[in-house]
């Protein structure tokens, strides 16, 4: 840990107010070279810990550059993690209002919900499949608040992997009825398909995720308890939207999940 306690709060501060502001600001690195990734997730926790002192609740993980390419071109051997908050909810088939965000792009998400807790170390993919009670279709709109999308990892963790909004929709499924490898997803906007894929982009498995989520955890001496929302992080690329755009995900045997930007 590189950073005083005082610089922890004061860039955690920075950055949420970026975030409620809809303002962007310049990668953090830039003023503080020697952080290192303890404080990146120690200003993460400050974040979370203002926004629940707040009375936010706290209501699900995620999981970012969840795919080999990404993590090679970063330079780094496992994703990144966050959260959202219930402010961040939206209705499935609702509005997203782009005053709100700097420069929105859509994700589509394989979730999970827990019934059993995930600790690491030691974590994998075995345990995390006997952890799961369903899941889910998400879609994630992702918000980065550093100008013109110029950031390094640990900038990234400490904005809370640009976490934003996000629409849960579609139907559950037990695990059991699916295959999460290749599950497929198609995004579309304003009716024209813009990706595809399947949900092995997703590290070779979702759960895969899950299980790096646990072991990251355990490190901090947290765990993953149960009844956890889970986003497990994009299956497609990210796609830019603005106001006017229609999106609409189809995910196999899940159903769909869709908004408009206004």
């Amino acid at each position: 840990m590189a950073l005083d306690r005082k610089d922890i709060e004061a860039l955690a501060a920075h950055l949420e107010s970026a975030e409620l502001e809809a303002r962007d600001v310049t990668k953090i690195t830039d003023d503080y070279p020697q952080m290192d990734w303890a404080d990146a997730y120690d200003i993460q926790d400050e974040i979370r810990r203002r926004k629940e002192a707040r009375g936010h609740k706290t209501v699900g993980l995620k999981a970012g550059l969840t795919s080999f390419a990404k993590m090679k071109q970063m330079g780094v051997d496992v994703p990144c993690f966050g959260f959202v908050s219930d402010y961040m909810a939206r209705p499935d088939g609702g509005e997203i209002q782009t005053s709100e965000l700097i420069h929105p792009k859509v994700e589509a998400e394989i979730c999970i919900v827990t019934k059993a807790p995930l600790k690491g170390p030691g974590c994998h993919v075995g345990a995390v499949m006997a952890a799961i009670d369903f899941v889910l279709p998400a879609v994630e709109i992702i918000d980065s608040r550093y100008r013109d999308f110029k950031f390094d990892l640990k900038s990234v963790i400490a904005d809370n992997t640009s976490a934003s909004r996000f629409v849960i929709g579609g139907r559950s499924r037990r695990v059991e009825e699916l295959d999460l490898r290749t599950l497929g997803v198609v995004l579309e906007k304003n009716g024209q398909i813009v990706a595809m894929a399947a949900g092995a982009a997703v590290l070779g498995h979702p759960a895969a995720a899950v299980a790096m989520m646990a072991n990251h955890l355990g490190a901090r001496g947290q765990e993953i308890p149960a009844g956890t929302f889970i986003m497990t992080g994009g299956v497609t690329e990210a796609i830019a939207v603005a106001a006017g755009d229609n999106v609409n995900v189809r995910f196999q045997d899940l159903g769909s999940v869709s908004m408009k930007f206004v």
